[in-house]
């Protein structure tokens, strides 16, 4: 008989990638929700900062435009011990790029300069606009990984 309530297991396959930023509040948290929308079948997904400062409302806001919960997500500080069982480290800010531990070898690190919309001042449409190109920045970001992820060997950049 069929198991339609079998629960997806988590094999060897999945690449395992953390996305870092400074505070794990808005890109990174951005970061985490989309490759877990788009990525479901071929990544284990994490998501750190140097400090943890809460999942950004503005952050939540739009995400949810695009039908992507992200306000459960938390917040959380690099797990050395983690970082180093990940197959791809991604960091999204030049902060974390510089600070973030040494990666070991056989970790593949990428860096994604993604301007932070936190400290944008204006009105509140001119500041939300703001967290809108950093989604869509980060949300094609995350469609090429994933596709570099799923190409077929030969093809595959990661």
């Amino acid at each position: 008989m069929l198991n339609l309530f079998k629960t997806k297991e988590k094999g060897p396959s999945l690449k395992k990638v953390m996305f870092l930023c400074t505070a794990n509040s808005c890109r990174s948290q951005m970061a985490e929700g989309l490759a877990k929308e788009y990525g479901k079948d071929l990544i284990d997904i994490y998501s750190a900062g140097l400090m943890a400062a809460g999942v950004h409302k503005r952050a939540a806001a739009v995400m949810k435009e695009i039908g992507i919960d992200i306000s459960k997500q938390e917040s959380k500080t690099i797990d050395e011990n983690l970082l180093k069982q990940m197959d791809i480290i991604v960091t999204l800010c030049s902060y974390a790029e510089t600070l973030c531990p040494s990666t070991p070898a056989g970790i593949k690190r990428i860096h994604w300069p993604i301007k932070d919309p936190v400290g944008t001042m204006g009105t509140e449409e001119q500041i939300m606009n703001e967290f809108r190109r950093a989604r869509d920045e980060i949300k094609e970001n995350i469609r090429e990984l994933i596709r570099n992820i799923s190409a077929p060997k030969a093809d595959n950049k990661l």
